[in-house]
């Protein structure tokens, strides 16, 4: 069995085993309808992937309906493998992350020296480690997601793409790629409703690049931090995560998802409950209301957390009534106590404990005198 590569548009017949149609006989000597699963990974929050271990393959299923079998190097993948089953080969060790939220976890268990090409370029990065891999040239820009520099994906001996859920919004994109001999792993941890359910993404990709011991302790260790943090307590303030648009409207989270779970964790609660809200039934984490609806709903939040990931970071209370002068009338901003998301909070997937300890600081008044947290800045 040959690993899918850039030569695979040379060779039709290796694309075979790519669909899970291979002939080969696998290490154990059976096929693929008479094996059974031999045991399961042990997830603890994490709901948007499994996986099965068939002896040394490991069947992933991600949302429930995209299935890979992972074979490891030196092995052969079993016979009669169902079509829809995409075979990964191991080693994988030529990546191309078009999910930003997904570096900071290959970067987690040492892993960066993995991916060779990125969909963000150098400009649109916080992290320290990415921005260097750029700049020495180990990790390379290859078009938007949208838009890939096929040519340079294929050159550059790509082995797996590893993207958002936007691709589906360019379904295209994805089709091409596998048309091209790369298979793609849509991954869907910002659907987590938990926190640490984002970050356990990093047993999945500790196990596509050999690296589970090394994802395992980094993410127990994180665990441990979190329970340090999370007491129980329950402050009762409230609190509203938002960002308005060019168009006026307020894109807020829905309850339930990771970032109100997050508040909830700290000892806050989210302003918005789903009764409050006319939640949409999707699989987006975010919708957008009024701004009517959303002063209604949020003028008496005892915080306000503004989002800067879409259209930057306010500083001032002047610059967020320039975006809607509505917002004067709001306890938070007359109290003082509004603040704005670092451009790292999004991309620094593995610092969820951290978001949460900034979190507890401002809802418990910890935070009080402070203007800087880790991931968080007071609007002054």
């Amino acid at each position: 069995m040959r690993r899918i590569t850039a030569c695979s548009l040379l060779l039709p017949c290796v694309l075979l085993f790519a669909c899970g149609t291979g002939t080969a006989e696998s290490s154990s000597g059976s096929a693929w309808a008479d094996r059974s699963p031999t045991g399961h990974m042990a997830l603890e929050y994490a709901k948007e992937f499994s996986v099965d271990y068939y002896g040394k393959d490991a069947l992933i299923t991600i949302a429930g309906k995209d299935q890979y079998l992972l074979v490891p190097e030196g092995e052969t993948p079993p016979a009669g493998v169902d079509d829809s089953i995409t075979i990964l080969q191991q080693p994988l060790d030529n990546l191309y992350v078009a999910a930003s939220s997904a570096m900071d976890l290959f970067d987690g268990i040492g892993a960066l020296d993995s991916v060779h090409m990125t969909s963000t370029a150098e400009t649109g990065w916080s992290l320290p480690n990415v921005q260097n891999a750029m700049e020495n040239g180990t990790l390379e820009y290859a078009g938007k997601y949208s838009a890939p520099d096929y040519e340079a994906i294929l050159s550059g001996g790509c082995e797996l793409a590893v993207e958002s859920t936007m691709i589906y919004h360019s379904p295209e994109i994805r089709e091409k790629l596998e048309t091209l001999g790369i298979p793609v792993l849509v991954e869907h941890s910002s659907y987590e409703s938990h926190p640490l359910g984002r970050m356990e993404w990093i047993k999945l990709y500790g196990l596509l690049l050999g690296k589970t011991e090394a994802a395992e302790s980094f993410f127990q260790a994180q665990s441990r931090k979190l329970d340090a943090i999370c007491t129980g307590e329950n402050t009762g303030k409230t609190v509203a995560f938002f960002y308005i648009s060019s168009n006026g409207s307020v894109n807020v989270r829905k309850p339930g998802d990771y970032i109100s779970k997050m508040i909830e964790l700290a000892g806050g609660q989210y302003i918005f409950s789903a009764d409050d809200l006319n939640v949409e039934e999707n699989a987006l984490s975010t919708m957008n209301i009024q701004m009517e609806a959303f002063y209604a709903g949020a003028k008496d939040a005892d915080y306000l957390i503004y989002n800067s990931t879409i259209d930057g970071a306010v500083s001032t209370i002047d610059q967020l009534l320039q975006k809607s002068p509505l917002l004067a009338d709001f306890a938070a901003v007359q109290s003082g106590n509004v603040w704005c998301t670092e451009q790292n909070m999004f991309q620094q997937t593995t610092g969820a404990a951290d978001m949460i300890a900034d979190l507890h600081a401002v809802v418990t008044g910890e935070a009080d005198g402070k203007t800087q947290l880790t991931y968080l800045h007071r609007v002054q």
